[in-house]
């Protein structure tokens, strides 16, 4: 095994220091909730973080993406309504935005 070229260290060190950084923070949430006592609100607080973050990322999407996204979004919702499948959910989601974008939406 031979070393890296000496110009390439640069980007080794940013490798190596972003992996610790994404360490630290991911560590960093399991040792501050360990300080912080589960009363019944906290518990409802965590249990609507996962429905914030959703949306957090897929409306900024929906806005850009327009109305074809929007509909493609709410089909997939109905199928995991109705069906509780991932799997089908996604392909609803992905014809229906596909079916959409073919119609010009």
């Amino acid at each position: 095994m031979t070393l890296p070229d000496p110009g390439s260290w640069g980007a080794i060190l940013a490798i190596l220091a972003m992996a610790l950084a994404t360490y630290l923070c991911r560590i960093s949430g399991v040792v501050l909730m360990g300080f912080i006592p589960l009363t019944p609100h906290v518990r409802r607080g965590l249990a609507a973080l996962p429905g914030s973050i959703i949306a957090a990322t897929v409306l900024p999407l929906i806005e850009r993406l327009g109305l074809a996204a929007a509909i493609a979004l709410l089909a997939a919702i109905g199928s995991m309504v109705l069906r509780r499948s991932e799997l089908l959910a996604l392909v609803v989601g992905m014809s229906a935005i596909a079916a959409l974008r073919a119609l010009g939406f």
